[in-house]
Protein backbone atom coordinates (compact mmCIF):
# COMPACT_ATOMS: atom_id res chain seq x y z
CA UNK A 1 0.00 0.00 0.00
CA UNK A 2 1.44 3.38 -0.98
CA UNK A 3 1.33 6.33 1.39
CA UNK A 4 -0.97 8.14 -1.03
CA UNK A 5 -3.63 5.42 -0.72
CA UNK A 6 -3.39 5.14 3.06
CA UNK A 7 -5.04 7.12 5.83
CA UNK A 8 -2.07 6.22 8.05
CA UNK A 9 1.21 4.56 7.18
CA UNK A 10 4.49 4.04 8.99
CA UNK A 11 7.81 2.31 8.37
CA UNK A 12 10.08 1.12 11.17
CA UNK A 13 8.48 3.50 13.67
CA UNK A 14 10.26 3.10 17.02
CA UNK A 15 10.36 4.78 20.42
CA UNK A 16 12.33 4.05 23.57
CA UNK A 17 11.91 5.54 27.04
CA UNK A 18 15.06 4.90 29.03
CA UNK A 19 15.83 1.19 28.78
CA UNK A 20 12.32 0.26 27.69
CA UNK A 21 11.59 -0.19 23.98
CA UNK A 22 7.97 0.97 23.94
CA UNK A 23 7.40 0.81 20.16
CA UNK A 24 9.62 -1.37 18.00
CA UNK A 25 9.76 -1.20 14.19
CA UNK A 26 6.09 -0.48 13.52
CA UNK A 27 4.84 -0.78 9.92
CA UNK A 28 1.23 0.42 9.88
CA UNK A 29 -1.05 0.30 6.84
CA UNK A 30 -4.46 1.88 7.41
CA UNK A 31 -6.49 2.10 4.17
CA UNK A 32 -8.44 5.22 3.32
CA UNK A 33 -12.05 4.84 4.42
CA UNK A 34 -11.31 1.99 6.82
CA UNK A 35 -12.36 1.70 10.43
CA UNK A 36 -9.10 0.31 11.82
CA UNK A 37 -8.98 -1.22 15.29
CA UNK A 38 -5.57 -0.85 16.93
CA UNK A 39 -5.76 -3.49 19.65
CA UNK A 40 -3.49 -4.74 22.37
CA UNK A 41 -3.21 -4.97 26.15
CA UNK A 42 -2.73 -1.82 28.20
CA UNK A 43 0.97 -0.94 28.05
CA UNK A 44 1.57 -2.49 24.62
CA UNK A 45 2.57 0.84 23.03
CA UNK A 46 -0.72 1.99 21.49
CA UNK A 47 -0.87 5.49 22.98
CA UNK A 48 2.83 6.13 22.34
CA UNK A 49 2.26 5.15 18.71
CA UNK A 50 -0.66 7.56 18.40
CA UNK A 51 1.35 10.38 19.93
CA UNK A 52 4.10 9.80 17.35
CA UNK A 53 1.59 9.67 14.49
CA UNK A 54 0.14 13.03 15.54
CA UNK A 55 3.55 14.64 16.01
CA UNK A 56 3.12 15.05 19.78
CA UNK A 57 6.40 13.22 20.36
CA UNK A 58 9.20 12.36 17.96
CA UNK A 59 10.22 8.81 17.05
CA UNK A 60 13.72 7.52 17.68
CA UNK A 61 13.66 5.81 14.29
CA UNK A 62 11.38 5.27 11.33
CA UNK A 63 8.80 7.47 9.62
CA UNK A 64 5.05 7.93 9.44
CA UNK A 65 2.48 9.70 7.28
CA UNK A 66 -1.11 10.84 7.71
CA UNK A 67 -3.33 11.18 4.63
CA UNK A 68 -0.25 10.82 2.43
CA UNK A 69 1.69 13.62 4.18
CA UNK A 70 4.92 12.93 6.06
CA UNK A 71 4.78 13.68 9.76
CA UNK A 72 5.79 15.73 11.63
CA UNK A 73 7.06 17.86 8.74
CA UNK A 74 3.60 18.35 7.22
CA UNK A 75 1.82 18.89 10.55
CA UNK A 76 0.58 22.37 9.70
CA UNK A 77 -1.01 21.15 6.48
CA UNK A 78 -2.37 17.78 7.53
CA UNK A 79 -3.49 18.12 11.16
CA UNK A 80 -6.44 20.42 10.34
CA UNK A 81 -7.81 17.46 8.34
CA UNK A 82 -7.42 15.13 11.34
CA UNK A 83 -9.58 14.96 14.45
CA UNK A 84 -8.10 13.32 17.54
CA UNK A 85 -9.07 12.24 21.03
CA UNK A 86 -5.98 11.13 22.94
CA UNK A 87 -5.92 9.96 26.57
CA UNK A 88 -9.41 11.30 27.27
CA UNK A 89 -10.88 14.78 26.82
CA UNK A 90 -9.83 17.74 28.99
CA UNK A 91 -12.34 20.57 29.43
CA UNK A 92 -13.09 23.40 31.86
CA UNK A 93 -15.44 21.89 34.47
CA UNK A 94 -17.35 25.12 35.23
CA UNK A 95 -18.09 25.94 31.60
CA UNK A 96 -20.93 24.45 29.61
CA UNK A 97 -20.33 21.98 26.84
CA UNK A 98 -21.03 24.67 24.24
CA UNK A 99 -18.75 27.22 25.96
CA UNK A 100 -15.92 24.69 26.05
CA UNK A 101 -16.25 24.08 22.33
CA UNK A 102 -16.35 27.83 21.68
CA UNK A 103 -13.03 28.25 23.48
CA UNK A 104 -11.44 25.40 21.61
CA UNK A 105 -12.67 26.70 18.27
CA UNK A 106 -11.46 30.22 19.00
CA UNK A 107 -7.98 28.85 19.76
CA UNK A 108 -7.81 27.14 16.36
CA UNK A 109 -6.02 29.43 13.91
CA UNK A 110 -7.59 27.59 10.97
CA UNK A 111 -11.21 28.06 12.08
CA UNK A 112 -13.55 30.73 10.67
CA UNK A 113 -15.20 32.79 13.46
CA UNK A 114 -18.10 33.62 11.14
CA UNK A 115 -19.14 29.95 10.98
CA UNK A 116 -18.26 29.01 14.57
CA UNK A 117 -21.81 29.03 15.94
CA UNK A 118 -23.16 26.84 13.14
CA UNK A 119 -20.22 24.42 13.26
CA UNK A 120 -20.42 24.05 17.05
CA UNK A 121 -24.15 23.43 16.82
CA UNK A 122 -23.61 20.80 14.13
CA UNK A 123 -20.90 19.05 16.17
CA UNK A 124 -23.08 18.98 19.30
CA UNK A 125 -26.00 17.62 17.30
CA UNK A 126 -23.79 15.00 15.70
CA UNK A 127 -22.83 13.55 19.07
CA UNK A 128 -26.32 13.89 20.57
CA UNK A 129 -25.49 16.66 23.04
CA UNK A 130 -27.65 19.52 21.71
CA UNK A 131 -30.07 19.23 24.64
CA UNK A 132 -27.19 19.27 27.15
CA UNK A 133 -25.14 21.99 25.44
CA UNK A 134 -25.86 24.51 28.20
CA UNK A 135 -25.11 22.14 31.06
CA UNK A 136 -21.81 22.53 32.88
CA UNK A 137 -19.17 20.02 31.94
CA UNK A 138 -18.74 18.88 35.56
CA UNK A 139 -22.35 17.62 35.48
CA UNK A 140 -21.76 15.48 32.38
CA UNK A 141 -21.67 11.69 32.67
CA UNK A 142 -18.55 9.89 31.47
CA UNK A 143 -20.29 8.98 28.23
CA UNK A 144 -21.29 12.61 27.65
CA UNK A 145 -17.73 13.75 28.32
CA UNK A 146 -16.34 11.32 25.76
CA UNK A 147 -18.95 12.43 23.24
CA UNK A 148 -18.03 16.08 23.87
CA UNK A 149 -14.41 15.15 23.20
CA UNK A 150 -15.44 13.64 19.88
CA UNK A 151 -17.51 16.77 19.14
CA UNK A 152 -14.34 18.81 19.66
CA UNK A 153 -12.61 16.63 17.07
CA UNK A 154 -15.48 17.33 14.65
CA UNK A 155 -15.53 21.14 14.81
CA UNK A 156 -13.91 21.16 11.38
CA UNK A 157 -14.53 18.73 8.51
CA UNK A 158 -12.20 15.76 9.12
CA UNK A 159 -10.93 13.12 6.75
CA UNK A 160 -9.40 11.05 9.54
CA UNK A 161 -10.35 10.50 13.18
CA UNK A 162 -7.81 9.11 15.66
CA UNK A 163 -9.46 7.93 18.88
CA UNK A 164 -7.44 6.57 21.79
CA UNK A 165 -9.54 4.22 23.97
CA UNK A 166 -12.77 6.20 23.37
CA UNK A 167 -14.85 3.98 25.68
CA UNK A 168 -12.28 3.62 28.47
CA UNK A 169 -13.91 3.85 31.89
CA UNK A 170 -17.45 4.13 30.58
CA UNK A 171 -20.46 2.25 31.89
CA UNK A 172 -22.35 0.01 29.43
CA UNK A 173 -24.69 2.80 28.37
CA UNK A 174 -21.84 5.25 27.76
CA UNK A 175 -19.97 2.57 25.83
CA UNK A 176 -22.97 1.97 23.58
CA UNK A 177 -23.36 5.72 22.98
CA UNK A 178 -19.77 6.21 21.89
CA UNK A 179 -19.67 2.97 19.90
CA UNK A 180 -22.80 3.98 17.96
CA UNK A 181 -21.33 7.41 17.23
CA UNK A 182 -18.03 6.02 15.94
CA UNK A 183 -19.90 3.55 13.75
CA UNK A 184 -21.94 6.40 12.23
CA UNK A 185 -18.81 8.42 11.49
CA UNK A 186 -17.15 5.43 9.83
CA UNK A 187 -20.28 4.71 7.80
CA UNK A 188 -20.18 8.28 6.48
CA UNK A 189 -16.79 7.59 4.89
CA UNK A 190 -14.45 9.10 7.47
CA UNK A 191 -11.29 7.05 8.01
CA UNK A 192 -11.25 6.01 11.68
CA UNK A 193 -8.27 4.74 13.68
CA UNK A 194 -9.45 3.58 17.10
CA UNK A 195 -7.19 2.04 19.72
CA UNK A 196 -8.75 -0.28 22.26
CA UNK A 197 -8.09 -3.14 24.65
CA UNK A 198 -11.69 -4.32 24.30
CA UNK A 199 -12.14 -7.03 21.69
CA UNK A 200 -15.93 -6.76 21.69
CA UNK A 201 -15.61 -3.10 20.75
CA UNK A 202 -13.28 -3.83 17.86
CA UNK A 203 -15.37 -6.74 16.55
CA UNK A 204 -18.48 -4.55 16.42
CA UNK A 205 -16.85 -1.44 14.95
CA UNK A 206 -13.90 -2.28 12.76
CA UNK A 207 -13.25 -3.83 9.37
CA UNK A 208 -9.44 -3.78 9.70
CA UNK A 209 -7.28 -4.51 12.73
CA UNK A 210 -3.71 -4.31 13.93
CA UNK A 211 -2.56 -6.33 16.95
CA UNK A 212 0.10 -4.90 19.26
CA UNK A 213 2.16 -7.00 21.64
CA UNK A 214 5.01 -5.55 23.74
CA UNK A 215 5.60 -2.69 21.31
CA UNK A 216 5.50 -4.77 18.14
CA UNK A 217 2.78 -5.17 15.53
CA UNK A 218 2.26 -8.93 15.41
CA UNK A 219 -0.54 -8.92 12.80
CA UNK A 220 -2.67 -6.54 10.76
CA UNK A 221 -5.17 -6.70 7.95
CA UNK A 222 -8.90 -7.19 7.35
CA UNK A 223 -10.69 -8.47 10.43
CA UNK A 224 -11.81 -11.66 8.68
CA UNK A 225 -8.19 -12.46 7.77
CA UNK A 226 -7.02 -12.04 11.36
CA UNK A 227 -9.65 -14.46 12.63
CA UNK A 228 -8.41 -16.91 10.03
CA UNK A 229 -4.83 -16.78 11.34
CA UNK A 230 -5.76 -19.28 14.00
CA UNK A 231 -5.99 -22.89 12.90
CA UNK A 232 -9.59 -24.01 12.53
CA UNK A 233 -10.82 -26.16 15.37
CA UNK A 234 -13.38 -28.91 15.72
CA UNK A 235 -15.75 -30.18 18.37
CA UNK A 236 -16.49 -33.92 18.49
CA UNK A 237 -19.38 -35.35 20.50
CA UNK A 238 -18.75 -39.00 21.39
CA UNK A 239 -19.06 -41.38 24.34
CA UNK A 240 -15.84 -43.13 23.17
CA UNK A 241 -13.44 -40.43 24.32
CA UNK A 242 -10.37 -42.62 24.87
CA UNK A 243 -10.67 -44.31 21.47
CA UNK A 244 -11.29 -40.96 19.80
CA UNK A 245 -8.14 -39.45 21.35
CA UNK A 246 -6.05 -42.40 20.22
CA UNK A 247 -7.44 -42.23 16.67
CA UNK A 248 -6.98 -38.47 16.44
CA UNK A 249 -3.38 -38.76 17.62
CA UNK A 250 -2.77 -41.20 14.77
CA UNK A 251 -4.11 -38.56 12.36
CA UNK A 252 -1.61 -36.02 13.70
CA UNK A 253 -4.00 -33.97 15.86
CA UNK A 254 -1.53 -33.25 18.65
CA UNK A 255 -3.70 -30.88 20.71
CA UNK A 256 -6.86 -33.01 21.00
CA UNK A 257 -8.33 -32.64 24.49
CA UNK A 258 -11.11 -34.33 26.41
CA UNK A 259 -14.32 -32.39 27.20
CA UNK A 260 -17.47 -33.26 29.14
CA UNK A 261 -19.17 -34.70 26.05
CA UNK A 262 -16.29 -35.57 23.73
CA UNK A 263 -13.14 -34.00 22.30
CA UNK A 264 -11.94 -30.67 20.90
CA UNK A 265 -8.82 -29.98 18.83
CA UNK A 266 -7.30 -28.31 15.78
CA UNK A 267 -8.16 -29.58 12.32
CA UNK A 268 -4.42 -29.50 11.56
CA UNK A 269 -5.04 -29.12 7.83
CA UNK A 270 -7.33 -32.14 7.74
CA UNK A 271 -10.73 -32.11 6.08
CA UNK A 272 -13.60 -32.71 8.53
CA UNK A 273 -15.12 -35.52 6.43
CA UNK A 274 -11.82 -37.42 6.52
CA UNK A 275 -11.61 -37.16 10.31
CA UNK A 276 -15.17 -38.43 10.69
CA UNK A 277 -14.55 -41.27 8.24
CA UNK A 278 -11.44 -42.44 10.11
CA UNK A 279 -13.17 -42.15 13.50
CA UNK A 280 -16.13 -44.23 12.34
CA UNK A 281 -13.79 -46.75 10.73
CA UNK A 282 -12.02 -47.11 14.09
CA UNK A 283 -15.31 -47.91 15.79
CA UNK A 284 -15.74 -44.51 17.48
CA UNK A 285 -19.40 -43.53 17.89
CA UNK A 286 -19.68 -40.03 16.39
CA UNK A 287 -22.78 -38.28 17.75
CA UNK A 288 -21.79 -34.89 16.40
CA UNK A 289 -18.87 -33.23 14.64
CA UNK A 290 -18.54 -29.51 13.83
CA UNK A 291 -15.79 -27.17 12.68
CA UNK A 292 -15.58 -24.15 14.98
CA UNK A 293 -15.06 -20.65 13.58
CA UNK A 294 -12.34 -18.92 15.61
CA UNK A 295 -13.22 -15.77 17.51
CA UNK A 296 -11.09 -12.64 17.59
CA UNK A 297 -10.24 -13.49 21.19
CA UNK A 298 -8.89 -16.89 20.14
CA UNK A 299 -6.89 -15.29 17.34
CA UNK A 300 -5.41 -12.78 19.77
CA UNK A 301 -4.41 -15.46 22.27
CA UNK A 302 -2.86 -17.48 19.44
CA UNK A 303 -0.85 -14.46 18.28
CA UNK A 304 0.28 -13.10 21.63
CA UNK A 305 0.07 -15.98 24.06
CA UNK A 306 -1.86 -13.97 26.64
CA UNK A 307 -5.40 -13.17 27.65
CA UNK A 308 -7.36 -10.10 26.70
CA UNK A 309 -10.30 -8.04 27.89
CA UNK A 310 -13.38 -9.01 25.92
CA UNK A 311 -16.13 -7.06 27.63
CA UNK A 312 -17.57 -3.94 26.09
Amino acid sequence: MSADSAAISSAGLSKRFGRQQVVDGLDLEVPLGACYGFIGPNGSGKTTTIRMLLGLIGPDAGSCALLGEEMPGASAAVLPRVGALVEGPAFHPYLSGRANLERLDAADATSDPATARARIGTALDRVGLSAAAGKRYRAYSLGMRQRLGIAAALLQPRELLVLDEPTNGLDPQGTREVRHLVAELAADGTSVFVSSHLLAEVEQLCDHVGVMQAGRLVAQGPLADLEGLRARRFRLETPDTAAALETLAGLGVADAARTADGVVGSLAGLEPDRIVRVLVGAGVAVRGFSAVRPTLEEAFVELTGEGFDVSG
